[in-house]
């Protein structure tokens, strides 16, 4: 019975550890010494909740992404977004906060953002906002011909340190390469592609799978 009692003790801890690193907002107190990162969730979320059901990719295991995040000690800002979030609205929001840690003298190169489908989106939107060719950007699961021409209706550019990720077999998403020219600003320093061949299409985005986590991490600790 006593063994039981250290393991849940143990377990609770460790979640603990994981909860304290993970923010829906701003912490009070910024630690400038902590790496940032944003993690800006699918639109699915926005309609059913923090554990969506797709009848197609399964089970949207919001919560697991973030604690997956939150490893290294990594300080992970995000939020269940209401539903029918505005893209600009909510980008404006976001590069406030990112704002904030700058003049609080956090490194740029301890801040980054991550985003997943509509996310994805919206990171685009803050490093359009941003315009800081320094800040970090993994970006998940967004180039096709529609959000091309939004991003030309809009004259949407993307800033910053660039990491493209998504799986071959996206029915919705694919490869950013013939949309670099739309999309490239003066101030995209630096833009890297991993093509994910697990076959799962854009249900990569729904599990926190080494395939894109760890490339994300390694981005944000570089």
């Amino acid at each position: 019975m006593k063994r039981w009692i250290i393991v849940i003790v143990l377990f609770y801890s460790v979640t603990n550890i994981f909860a304290q690193n993970i923010y829906n907002h701003l912490p009070s107190k910024i630690d400038t010494s902590k790496k940032y990162i944003f993690y800006l969730h699918g639109r699915i979320i926005e309609d059913q909740g923090i554990r969506p059901m797709s009848e197609k990719y399964g089970i949207y295991e919001y919560e697991k992404i973030l604690d997956s995040l939150a490893k290294n000690d990594f300080c992970v800002l995000s939020e269940p977004r209401p539903q029918n979030t505005n893209v600009f609205e909510y980008a404006n929001k976001i590069a406030l906060q990112i704002d904030t840690l700058l003049k609080s003298n956090v490194p740029v190169k301890n801040i980054t953002v991550i985003g997943a489908s509509k996310g994805a989106g919206i990171a685009v939107a803050i490093s359009n906002i941003l315009k800081n060719d320094e800040l970090k950007f993994v970006v998940m699961a967004i180039c096709n011909d529609k959000m091309a021409k939004f991003w030309q209706k809009n004259e949407i550019k993307i800033w910053g340190r660039v990491l493209y990720i998504f799986d071959t077999k996206d029915e919705l998403a694919g490869s950013c390469k013939n949309y670099l020219d739309i999309i490239r600003s003066a101030g995209l320093k630096e833009f890297k592609e991993i093509e994910v061949t697990l076959g799962l299409g854009h249900g990569i985005l729904y599990l926190p799978l080494k395939e894109w986590v760890l490339p994300a991490l390694d981005w944000a600790q570089k």
